[in-house]
């Protein structure tokens, strides 16, 4: 049975929280259509703004330039090929792609290393002949994509990642794994390169922010790799992880976690980013149900999952967001339908946020549950979830607000009042609604006379309320 009661949200402009993070990042960029037999996504994709696009496993992409696209052994395809050789590399590929990501505004967060190897014989995850001249190849990369080497260009690219998942199946106290996916070496062997590489590369560009290493789940094995980058006096600007799951409160524990482990080895001012991140209720049996939700027939749920998660994460202890995967035909990325390219329901949380960051500031968004709230599944605990935001001459605010439900039995509508603030324009307020009947539409809201608005959410569903 329905609540009887309305949640209530009370927004508080005048008290600031701090800045409105980055929660709107992404793997991978848009496409652009070719003349034949192709289609794209960039005016869409650049329409949301999203401010940096991790290119991990864009050698998966024919659209990207696979199989010759960002990966070490994609541009350095010989590694006995003498490293300041501008016709060792090939750029061709990898090229078009980021000129493409950086012509629809966003900033490209780049991953130095090897695509994921799912087959049963594995080319470029094996650790490299030699961790030197391994660092030497990414330098030059650098130096192509940031100072014009090898008739390359100076763009603007911050952050540049050492691997990925380099503990996926990898014990941290040693030994291999029987099947690699990401690191074919032992958890030494990786903290060496590790070391060897981001001493080197942050010695050439002291400017730039330099670190890793896109953690799969294993925190011990992070913290190994800190305490050795510690010992070697190896540097660590940002320190990237992933993380898998349902409920949503999940990122924020594991938030948590990861910015405990930093601060306790003295890394107090390293960035914790959670650069990989979708609804998975498990990778197996449900793997298929996961697909489903993420970007099949319960898009709508995995949308409002998505953002929920923004929420979560922006009041948690992490500094940036980055959603797996935009990457145009992948069936994680829910986002963009896999075939047409067309926007789903999950495209729009990333549109929604923009206009966050557009406003800049977050203030306070106390949300306070209906005493009489049915909760059909323990992972609904708090499943209505706000974040607010104001521009910084307070002349401009907005709400974004999400109910998330984890159990799919539930149909009911469920109230919740909105207490805006004193002064509210009933004229220039707007309200666009997502849900199971409406796909960012904008909807009438009327305000009380205690200057309240009141809307009633449908199961897995979120609105963008600008004043």
């Amino acid at each position: 049975m329905p609540a009887k009661m309305p949640t209530v949200i009370s927004v508080n402009s005048s008290k600031t929280l701090g800045p409105v993070k980055f929660m709107n990042a992404v793997n991978n960029g848009p496409t652009k259509p070719r003349a034949d037999q192709s289609k794209g996504n960039f005016e869409t994709y650049k329409a949301l703004k999203i401010p940096y696009a991790r290119i991990h496993d864009a050698n998966w992409s024919s659209a990207y330039g696979a199989p010759h696209t960002v990966d070490i052994t994609a541009i350095f395809p010989n590694f006995d090929a003498d490293v300041n050789d501008p016709a060792s590399y090939d750029f061709a590929m990898t090229d078009n792609y980021l000129q493409t990501i950086i012509d629809a505004g966003t900033e490209v967060f780049y991953r130095l290393g090897q695509s994921i190897e799912h087959g049963v014989k594995k080319y470029g995850i094996y650790p490299p002949k030699d961790n030197q001249k391994w660092a030497e190849i990414c330098e030059h990369i650098i130096r192509h994509y940031t100072e014009g080497w090898a008739n390359g260009f100076k763009y603007k690219i911050e952050y540049w990642e050492i691997w990925n998942e380099p503990d996926l199946g990898v014990p941290a106290e040693g030994g291999i794994c029987d099947d690699p996916k990401t690191w074919g070496g032992d958890a030494q062997q990786f903290f060496e390169l590790y070391a060897v590489a981001a001493t080197h590369l942050k010695k050439c560009f002291p400017h730039l922010k330099i670190g890793g290493p896109a953690l799969a789940y294993n925190m011990r094995f992070g913290e190994k790799l800190l305490e050795y980058a510690k010992a070697k006096n190896a540097p660590c600007d940002f320190f990237s992880w992933h993380t898998y799951f349902v409920p949503p409160r999940h990122a924020a524990e594991r938030c948590r976690q990861a910015r405990e482990v930093l601060d306790r080895l003295g890394f107090t001012k390293t960035e914790s980013i959670l650069n990989e991140w979708n609804y998975v209720k498990d990778w197996s049996p449900s793997w298929v149900y996961s697909l489903e939700v993420e970007s099949g027939r319960f898009n709508l749920k995995g949308a409002a999952f998505i953002a929920a998660v923004m929420s979560v994460c922006q009041d948690a202890p992490l500094d940036m967001l980055m959603y797996y995967d935009a990457r145009v035909s992948c069936a994680m990325n829910g986002m963009f339908e896999i075939i047409s390219l067309e926007p789903q329901k999950g495209y729009y949380p990333f549109y929604a946020w923009s206009k966050l960051i557009d406003l800049g500031v977050q203030c306070e968004a106390t949300v306070t549950m209906a005493e009489d709230y049915v909760k059909i599944d323990e992972d609904d605990l708090g499943d209505i979830y706000a974040t607010a935001a104001v521009s910084k001459d307070g002349g401009a605010k907005g709400l974004f607000i999400t109910r998330y439900n984890s159990d799919n039995n539930v149909t009911w509508k469920h109230s919740v009042k909105i207490y805006l603030g004193d002064g509210v324009d009933g004229k220039k307020l707007r309200c666009h609604l997502t849900d199971d009947y409406r796909t960012y539409t904008e909807v009438p809201l009327e305000v009380a006379a205690d200057g309240s608005v009141e809307i009633a959410m449908c199961p897995n569903s979120f609105a963008m309320i600008e004043w």
